[in-house]
This record gives C-alpha cells, sequence and structure tokens, in this order.
C-alpha cells in the first residue's frame, strides 16, 4: 500500500518543472558510477578463483561432470561410463569404482530487475527501482571483474530480455537499460500482468544449469504458489533474492489522515497515521509479511536478504546481509 500523496514524499518540496526533470531522468546518474565500482570491486558474493589467468573454464562448477579437475570416486552404476573407470580404487576395493570431475565453466550470472509498479516508490533519498538499478550496477561491475558472463532480465510493463555478454562494455550496457528513466504508471493495474509464474518458468527454461540467478525486487508478487518454481530454480542455478524495501514500509510516518493507494491493484483506503497504534499495527503487518516471504524463500533452497531503499553502502549489505 503506497501513500497517495507519493510526489510529496518521494521529491519533497520540488516545483512541477523540475519534477517533471527528476522522474525523467536515469536511475542512476553518470557521477554515481564510479563509486558503484568501487563498491564492486569490494564485494566478494561470487565464486572463488582458484587460478590466476581470465580465460573460459576457470572458474570451479558446483556441478559435477566431465572435465579436468577430478573430484571423487564413486560406486560403479549399470550404464555409466566405462572410460571414467578408476581402475585404482577398484583394485584395492575389489568392488568397482568410477571417477568424477568437476565441470568447469565460465560463471554466467543473470540478473533480474523488477521494474514493476510497487517499484516505483520510495521516501528516503531514492525510488526503491533506483536501488534495485544500484544493487544490478554493482554486481554487474563485480561480475565483469571475474570475467563473468552477464546477462539480466527487465520485469516491466514490456519484460526486456538482455543476452549474456563478458566484459565492462557488456555491464555498462546492462546497467544503462536498468537505469532507465522509470516514471510512475499511469494505469498500474492494467499494464502490469503480473504473470510472475510465467516468468519464472521463462527462467527455468533459458538460463544454462549452474548460473547463479540473482532476483531484485520487493516481491509483493510472491505467494506461496510460487514456491515449487522456486525451489525448481534452487535445483538448477544458485538462486539469490535481494529484496529491496522502503522505509515508511517498515516504519509508517506520522502523516496524519491519509488515503494510501496499491499500485498493483488500484485499491485504496483510509488510515489515520497520527494514532500510534494505528502506525504499530501496520509495522507488525509488515514485519510478519517480511517474515512470511524469508521462510518461503527458504523453503525453496533460495538465499534471501533485505535491502533498504535509502542505504547507499551496498557492500556491507549484500556481503553481511
Amino acid at each position: 500500500m503506497i501513500p497517495a500523496r507519493l510526489k510529496q514524499l518521494v521529491r519533497g518540496r520540488a516545483q512541477p518543472d523540475s519534477m517533471e526533470a527528476v522522474v525523467h531522468a536515469p536511475l542512476i546518474a553518470a557521477s554515481d558510477l564510479a563509486g558503484l565500482a568501487a563498491q564492486a570491486s569490494l564485494l566478494a558474493t561470487l565464486p572463488v578463483r582458484e587460478v590466476h589467468d581470465h580465460h573460459a573454464g576457470d572458474w570451479a562448477s558446483r556441478w559435477l561432470g566431465r572435465g579436468l579437475d577430478f573430484e571423487e570416486s564413486r560406486l560403479y552404476s549399470p550404464g555409466d561410463d566405462i572410460r571414467d573407470m578408476d581402475w585404482r580404487t577398484t583394485a584395492r576395493t575389489g568392488r568397482p569404482h568410477l571417477k568424477i570431475y568437476r565441470e568447469e565453466r565460465q560463471p554466467t550470472v543473470h540478473l533480474v530487475i523488477d521494474r514493476g509498479a510497487t517499484m516505483r516508490f520510495g521516501t528516503r533519498r531514492r525510488l526503491k527501482v533506483a536501488q534495485a538499478a544500484r544493487v544490478a550496477a554493482v554486481l554487474a561491475f563485480a561480475a565483469a571483474g571475474r570475467n563473468g558472463i552477464i546477462g539480466a532480465t527487465l520485469w516491466d510493463a514490456q519484460d526486456q530480455d538482455l543476452p549474456p555478454r563478458h566484459g565492462r562494455l557488456a555491464a555498462l550496457a546492462l546497467i544503462e537499460q536498468a537505469a532507465a528513466p522509470c516514471p510512475p504508471l499511469t494505469d498500474p493495474a492494467s499494464t502490469e500482468s503480473l504473470h510472475h509464474a510465467d516468468r519464472l518458468a521463462a527462467l527455468e527454461a533459458s538460463l544454462p544449469r549452474g548460473a547463479q540467478l540473482v532476483l531484485i525486487s520487493d516481491f509483493g508478487w510472491l505467494t506461496d504458489a510460487h514456491a515449487s518454481q522456486l525451489a525448481r530454480l534452487a535445483a538448477r542455478f544458485e538462486v539469490w533474492a535481494i529484496q529491496v524495501v522502503d522505509a515508511a514500509e517498515r516504519a509508517l510516518p506520522d502523516m496524519g489522515l491519509v488515503r494510501f493507494h496499491d499500485m498493483a491493484s488500484g485499491q485504496g483506503v483510509w488510515l489515520d497515521t497520527a494514532q500510534a497504534s494505528v502506525r504499530g499495527a501496520v509495522r507488525s503487518a509488515f514485519a510478519d509479511h517480511l517474515a512470511a516471504q524469508a521462510v518461503c524463500l527458504g523453503r525453496a533452497g533460495v538465499r534471501h536478504q533485505w535491502v533498504g531503499s535509502e542505504a547507499d553502502d551496498l557492500v556491507a549489505l549484500l556481503v553481511n546481509g
């Protein structure tokens, strides 16, 4: 539920002309990119390199299969390739064993940036969607610095897929799209079709096995019905859910009698925020909501943490969250 007085809350005392300029400005200023790149250099969220040269196949995969690095021996099963027989262990134990190798791969990082209606809200420093773009920028720079393959999907009124590419230029192109102006939707209920089940299914079908999938959203769409799909994603990929939360959602400020507007459904309700009991009830309800979502994601095997939309130091939050 979002306050109807969004302009006053988000933009302060901005005049109409300056308001229009701010609404249609990029979510990340060019002057901020250097700072985000510096944060990325400190971020250690991706797998650790085990060799020194940057080239294809120099990252250890979590998946076992054909490769060069011996991982373990296991008992032979009918149908296994006899070319992988571990004859030394077989001779020692008297039982047929097979050698298992760890696959080599270049890391593939796929970022999902939610630009939906509920993300186009913020009361401290920036919109939630702007913070999502900043998180994506840090992760994209970090992946590029580790010679990763970077791709993205922008969840918007019209979803946009950015094909996986290498290098810093690929990271900059991704960041440019993630930081594109994101003005409020004129009719959120009609322009945003919340087919997140289809979106999750598309990710499962299109991403290479073993990719790192990062979902950056407020997860206002998440229900128990999505748990099975998330579990399937977590079985194939390393899934990380970064939940962007605004300060006013965590603790409603005293604004008197205010009409709140649900930007996803279009429904509205009046609340007297001057009453401490009302603010306390909303705070408790939102805390319970976050806890229920954390349980849902945890049961699905998804790493989860939340980030405040007002936070500047993303490294501390992403590493220690």
